[in-house]
Order: C-alpha cells, then structure tokens, then sequence
C-alpha cells in the first residue's frame, strides 16, 4: 500500500531529486497531508517529521514493484524509532500487494498505532512468508471504500500473518462489498475488541461461518449496520457465540420480527441499536441484560416489554400514540418518544417520569387540554426535559390553542382540576346544612 511509498521515500531507499512542496503540515492538528508524493517530490516529506498523523493521497506504486528493498542498517532503525508518528492514512492509491507484502514488516521499528486505507485498489497476490512470526506495534487496522480479491481462499495469506493479526485490537471494512468473512480468519484475531463490517452485503447466511466457534473470541463491539440482514432470529443465531459481545449496530438494515425462537443473544450484551430497520413491532427475544435499547425510525404503535437492567430507551420517531409504562424499567434514567403520536401525558406516568434524568417528547400533537399541557409543564418545570422544550412543543388542539407553545398555555387549578374545586365547596355546604340544622 502507500506504506510502501513511504518506507521506499522516507527510508532513503529512492533519492530525492525535486523540491516542489507537495507536503502540507498542520501545526495545530500535529498532522501532514503529501498529496501525488513521487521521486520528484519527496523533498517536501521532510516537513512531516513532527506529525503524529501523516495522510498521503495519490501516487504511482507499480514501478517501484520490482525495486530491490533490503534490510534496514542500525541506523535506519533508528531513525525510524525516533519518529513520532502513530497514525497513518493512505488514500486513492492503487496497491500492489506483493509490494506490500515486502514492506510492511519494517512497520515494526515504527511506533505506528493505526493504519487506515481510504477509497484503494489492492492489486494482485504478495509473498507474506517473511511476515511468520513478526509482530508489528499497529493496534488499529481500517479499510474504506476498497477494491481487492475475496477473502475466501486467502486463508494461507492470513495465517502467515498471525503473529500480527492476533494481537491487533480494532478492525474496520467499510463500504468494501464484503459479502462473507471466513471461519478460519475470525479465529486469527484473538485479541480483538472492536469490528466494523458497515456498508457491505452481508446478508443471514453469512454470519454463521463468521463468527463460528472461537472466531473473534475477545470482541465487545460490532456495527453492522447498512448490510443486507433482514431475519432478526437467523442474526441471533449468527452472534450467539461471541461470549464478551457489548455494543451491536444491526440498525439500517430491513428486518423482519420473525416467530418466536429459542436464539439467546449473549449474556453479556449491553448497547443494541436497531433504529430504522422496518420494524413494526418489537422483536423477540431481546439480550436479557441490556442497558441501552435504541428502537427509534421505525414503525413501532406500541411498546409492550419489560427490562429490569435497562437505562436508556430510545422510542422517537415511531407510531406510539401513549408513553409505554416506565413501570417495566426499573433503571430508566433515559425515555425520547420525540416525533410520535402523543397528544399527552398521563399523570400517573408523569409521576413516573419525574424520577428520570432525561425526557424528551418533542414534536408530538400535544392536545393542550389541562393534563396535555399541564403535565409537560411540570415535567418543564423540574428540569426533566431535556433538549427541544420549549420551542418543539406546540399544540395540535383543542383549536384556541393550535399552534401555540406548550410552554404558554394558561393551566389553573379552576379550569383543569374540578375535583380540587368541586370537593372543598361540597364540604363547605355540608357544614353550613350542619349548622343551619
């Protein structure tokens, strides 16, 4: 990859012949952008020494493929280890593996935490031999919007690569039509925590073979989303043997709440973000100790679960036309039901909702009778919600106050509390029949 250009221009292995400044450096940022970098322009590259983040954007790797590259003398090395460069960004660069394949290993005098690929083409087959047993410093490995042969089939390049691949701890492939991710590479990344799979066309029947029996056995992060998923259980089913799972994405993908089905999600799976993926009812099961629950963009009239670990519960953007009882969530600290169909609050359940730490039912059709209005307006008025009051609660009826602010609604005890009124009149009159008697 452009790692390439690097090491074969920056280590010395090409000479510099021009002086036109392709190199930009960012001093407040501590980055450096080199865009087109060649032999002609490798001059300017000085001016990335102080970065921590180097980009390179553009440039011709194909005619250094057959460049002799030799072992690195004692004081290359250490001109490498005194660079302070921890990140790396390669971008719209067309890379020829077998390049890549010769360079990378002198990444492991580098102190170079993480390597990203943007919009690339991986070209051809490299020789990873002389990667078998080497381990490099790089924690934190992304490729975006790239082009490259399938991962089936590449098991062996892999494996030569495990000394690495076992210790790396962040992985991303994005945007990259991935479609399947095999069995035997998933057992490779033994150490890793968190794996972006975004954008791509995974679809059901791949995510058995991925996460198989001791593939990816420390990961605690996975995002899914905008994939071609669309069985809630064949998912489960696909995810149930990762033990230390954590955070799951699956939202932008058009599920189905299939029947009921003995899937168990893992126990230990906290964050689940199935916004905007077509539901129309609440899927089960859902993973028993989840803390976070986001359901929002979807197509959800009601709301009818109970999570006694759960924390946040994100419901804007549904149908709902009543606030699901708070009651099966013991731990809620956190209720949006923004943009339903709510026109108001009951108040039993404002009572309720008092003891929350964030509330917000912005862009509702509030009918602003006494309780509509009233009710938010206590809610308002001790602090409990949060972003959009007052400006995004208007109301939809009755029709004096359409359009106004919630917030301005007259409510008085007289008008919206007839009992209040009504009962201490009927005693009055009874003690007056008393003593007239």
């Amino acid at each position: 990859m452009s790692v390439a250009v690097l090491l074969l221009l920056g280590l010395g292995l090409l000479e510099a012949e021009g002086r036109r400044n392709r190199c930009f450096f960012n001093r407040t940022q501590e980055s450096c952008v080199c865009y087109n970098l060649s032999e002609e322009t490798i001059g300017s590259i000085i001016q990335c020494l102080p970065a921590t983040v180097v980009e390179f954007q553009g440039g011709d790797l194909e005619k250094y493929i057959a460049f002799p590259i030799r072992d690195l003398d004692s004081s290359a090395i250490e001109t490498l280890d005194s660079l302070i460069i921890q990140k790396i960004i390669i971008g719209n660069v067309l890379v020829p593996e077998i390049l890549l394949a010769r360079v990378l290993r002198f990444f492991s005098y580098t102190h170079v935490h993480e390597l990203a690929f943007e919009s690339c083409i991986f070209q051809g087959t490299g020789n990873w031999s002389n990667m078998e047993g080497q381990t490099l410093p790089i924690l934190s490995l992304s490729f975006h919007n790239v082009t490259s042969a399938p991962l089936t089939g590449n098991e062996q390049a892999f494996s030569s690569l495990s000394s690495w691949l076992e210790t790396l701890e962040e992985l991303a492939v994005t945007s990259s039509r991935v479609t399947s991710l095999p069995c035997a590479i998933g057992r490779l990344f033994r150490a890793l925590r968190s794996l972006d799979l975004a954008q791509n066309s995974l679809g059901d029947g791949s995510l058995t073979p991925a996460f198989c029996q001791g593939a990816f056995p420390q990961l605690q992060e996975l995002s899914l989303h905008h994939n071609n998923l669309s069985s809630y259980h064949s998912v489960c089913e696909g995810l149930e043997l990762l033990p230390e799972l954590r955070h799951l994405d699956l939202s932008h993908n058009k599920l189905m709440a299939d029947p009921p089905s003995s899937c168990q999600w893992p126990a230990s799976l906290q964050h689940f973000n199935l916004s905007n993926t077509g539901l129309d009812e609440v899927p089960t099961p859902l993973p028993p100790n989840l803390e976070v629950l986001d359901m929002s963009h979807n197509h959800l009239q009601t709301v009818d679960i109970s999570l006694s670990s759960l924390k946040k519960l994100f419901l804007n953007q549904n149908l709902l036309q009543a606030v699901p009882s708070i009651r099966n969530y013991p731990m809620l600290d956190t209720l949006h039901l923004d943009n339903n169909f709510i026109t108001e609050l009951p108040r039993d359940e404002v009572k309720l909702l008092r003891q929350l730490q964030d509330v917000a039912v912005a862009d509702n059709p509030f009918s602003c009778s006494c309780s509509g209005a009233g009710e938010l307006q206590v809610l308002a008025a001790a602090g409990h919600l949060g972003q959009g009051w007052p400006g995004d609660y208007r109301c939809h009826s009755p029709a004096q106050y359409q359009g106004w602010p919630v917030a301005q609604v007259p409510v008085s005890v007289l008008r919206c509390d007839l009992a209040a009124v009504v009962a201490p009149l009927c005693v009055a009159l009874a003690l007056l029949g008393l003593a007239g008697a």
